[in-house]
């Protein structure tokens, strides 16, 4: 089966113009299929302060309201996407943006009122990859942006991180996939203050284990979970780090093992 690298990046890459087309220069030389996945940032949060639009945060997730849909539509589907897009074309690397509703490629319900009524977020149904698998043949990257729909004709914000674990899963059919969560961190760490502690391998147990002594904590929880989610349905690699990882054979990172 062909390589297929899937690489989401944080907002921290999203924020900074120059170490957004630094890493978009060298994604753009990385041989083979390959898709990007992307949230926005805090250019979202700027543009809806902006506008005095309330910013609802509860446990570090959006709540999103039909104000701040728009808003998410506005910077993740349009700015932030077609820039990323502008410049994987400036470095000869053809590309196409999407969202979830192109191609009908990401179906999502809205996520049931419990608690917490977050809005117009979305939970993954499905992922279409017939249009996804037609692109990457043809030697075409995709950009994915964090939004999806209902089929029903309303667009929903769903987390990239797991938008990436779910491409990663249905293209395992297709491809031998790689999946690569980049953000600010050398990788999951001992010590959250020191970035040169990174644990280089976690497996289920030591997981377990990391959760139980307060290690591993709030968001890197759900960032793990959809990790070992998909090596359990045949993704084959899985890495968390700097980005530097897809580039530098010599970079520490951590890998997720079963």
């Amino acid at each position: 089966m062909e390589k297929l690298k899937i690489v989401k990046i944080g907002g921290n890459i999203i924020d900074d113009e120059t170490q957004l087309t630094s890493f978009l220069k060298d994604f753009a030389t990385l041989k083979g299929p390959k898709i990007l996945v992307h949230g926005g940032g805090k250019l979202a949060t700027r543009l809806a302060e902006k506008m005095n639009v309330p910013v609802q945060m509860i446990e570090g997730r959006r709540i999103t309201d039909a104000e701040t849909l728009d808003i998410i539509t506005m910077v993740y589907a349009g700015k932030i996407n077609k820039n990323i897009v502008a410049q994987l074309q400036k470095f000869k690397c053809n590309s196409v943006g999407f969202t979830g509703t192109d191609g009908n490629t990401i179906v999502a319900k809205k996520r049931p009122i419990t608690k917490i009524d977050y809005g117009f977020v979305g939970d993954i149904v499905r992922v279409e990859v017939s249009v996804i698998n037609l692109l990457l043949i043809n030697d075409l990257t995709i950009s994915f942006c964090a939004i999806s729909h209902d089929e029903n004709g309303q667009l929903l914000n769903t987390n990239a991180d797991t938008i990436a674990s779910e491409l990663a899963i249905a293209l395992s059919q297709e491809f031998d996939v790689e999946l690569y969560y980049c953000f600010e961190k050398s990788g999951v760490l001992k010590n959250v203050e020191d970035d040169t502690s990174v644990i280089e391998h976690i497996n289920k147990s030591t997981y377990q284990q990391l959760k139980n002594e307060g290690i591993i904590y709030e968001g890197m929880i759900p960032k793990l979970d959809n990790c070992f989610y998909a090596l359990e349905k045949n993704v084959t690699k899985i890495c968390i780090g700097k980005p530097a990882m897809l580039f530098n054979s010599n970079i520490k990172f951590t890998m997720i093992q079963k």
